[in-house]
């Protein structure tokens, strides 16, 4: 069986760079940090006071009270990243086939909001238990893809993807392989999270993972750097319109750049910490490359998990050096989590959309905060730091790893017809 090719012909985002894609790409392209002092609860007591939100976000801005009683804050963030996307790609015009457009949608923790807010609800209402009717419909990760395929009425593939923080990545990639296989013209992928309450940063926090530099927060994502003491969480929402090559042709759509490869692997190794010698990221890579039928040589920028946790960034490293070899050296490499945040769930979906758009603009986005690298990461390798750089970027890579030991990397191709 022949795959058809697929490419990306639609972007939406709300991220703490930007509401929309371009807010978010000058943002990142100008090294912009996204953090700032938490403004959804009172930090008071907590070991981390700061994150990346989405600044100056009003759900009112977008839905009516009505929507909003049956929609956590992921799911809004879904919404307008994909409104946003469909929008770009033309999928809402007259003509299109509903019934071969699917949406499948990545996110880690889903309705972790709904969740708090309910069982503090509850509890105060002891004995009695007494629940919101749309509890459970708000909480769950799948509602997500279900209320995009609602809203636009798409009746193609349909559901939710979870693999930790690898979600939206592992979305972007089934969603891949159903347009390739011809079993749909179009799928609506990508991811959305937002977990910056008192259960997500509390949890994370016992765990050690965030980090908790609260008098340099705007510098306290530091992948790679000596000083990184954990991740920075983000939230947010980013959207990416797969759809099949002569079908985007037909219609005359706009092609951003194609998707051509995608690789799956498990660690299998511990409930959170990454292999020390990154072999699940190196088996991820070289299953992505084997998929997209391409050569290490032939990646020219790697968008990094890079999470600024003491562990991963090494191992990370590692892997890429296993795979590319004397060729790590001439690849441009960044974390953009530098600025963003880690998005979690969606934290795939942006840098594929970072990856995508790298290869259209000829430009790598850099690793800001750079302090002192860390001794054990190689001083050759060219980590992007600073400041973005200009160069032909012809393919890129992205990888996004999992608690759970998930991994999963894609790789986006300038489009040449």
């Amino acid at each position: 069986m022949e795959l058809k090719r697929v490419v990306v012909t639609g972007l939406g985002a709300i991220t703490p760079l930007g509401k929309n894609v371009a807010e978010t790409w000058d943002n990142l392209q100008k090294g912009t940090s996204g953090a700032n002092m938490i403004t959804r609860f009172d930090t008071e007591n907590f070991k981390t006071k700061f994150a990346c939100e989405v600044k100056d976000y009003d759900p009112k801005d977008y839905f009516d009270r009505k929507q909003l009683r049956k929609m956590d804050m992921f799911v809004q963030f879904a919404v307008i990243a994909s409104d946003q996307a469909i929008e770009d790609a033309g999928l809402n015009a007259e003509g299109i086939d509903k019934d071969e457009i699917g949406v499948i949608w990545g996110a880690g923790i889903g309705g972790i909001q709904t969740f708090q807010k309910e069982i503090e609800d509850w509890a105060k209402s002891k004995p009695t238990p007494r629940f919101n009717p749309f509890f459970i419909p708000k909480l769950i990760s799948d509602i997500a893809p279900g209320e995009i395929s609602m809203r636009h009425g798409y009746h193609g593939p349909n559901y939710g993807v979870v693999s930790a923080c690898a979600s939206s990545t592992n979305a972007l990639i089934d969603a891949f392989n159903y347009v390739r296989l011809g079993k749909a013209d179009a799928i609506i992928s990508g991811g959305s999270e937002a977990a910056i309450i008192e259960a997500g940063v509390g949890g994370f926090n016992s765990m050690q993972a965030m980090s908790t530099k609260n008098e340099e927060f705007e510098t306290a994502s530091r992948p790679f750097c000596k000083t990184r003491d954990g991740f920075v969480m983000g939230e947010g929402g980013v959207c990416l319109v797969l759809e099949e090559l002569e079908h985007a042709k037909a219609r005359g759509a706009k092609i951003y750049g194609e998707i051509v490869g995608g690789g799956m692997s498990a660690d299998a190794h511990h409930m959170t910490a990454p292999h020390p010698e990154g072999l699940g990221a190196t088996k991820v890579m070289l299953r992505a490359l084997k998929d997209a039928g391409m050569k290490p040589e032939e990646i020219d920028y790697v968008n990094v998990h890079g999470t600024a946790t003491p562990r991963g960034d090494i191992a990370e490293t590692l892997a890429v050096k296993e795979v590319f070899g004397a060729h790590a050296y001439d690849l441009n490499i960044s974390s953009t989590k530098s600025m963003t945040g880690h998005l979690l769930g969606a934290a795939g979906a942006m840098e594929s959309m970072i990856a995508l758009l790298s290869t259209r603009d000829d430009i790598v986005p850099p690793t800001i905060n750079r302090q002192e690298v860390d001794d054990e990461i190689d001083p050759k390798l060219n980590l992007t730091l600073d400041k973005a750089q200009k160069r032909t970027v012809n393919a890129a890579l992205s990888n996004t790893f999992g608690f759970g030991g998930h991994n999963a990397s894609v790789i986006f191709k300038k489009y040449v017809d």
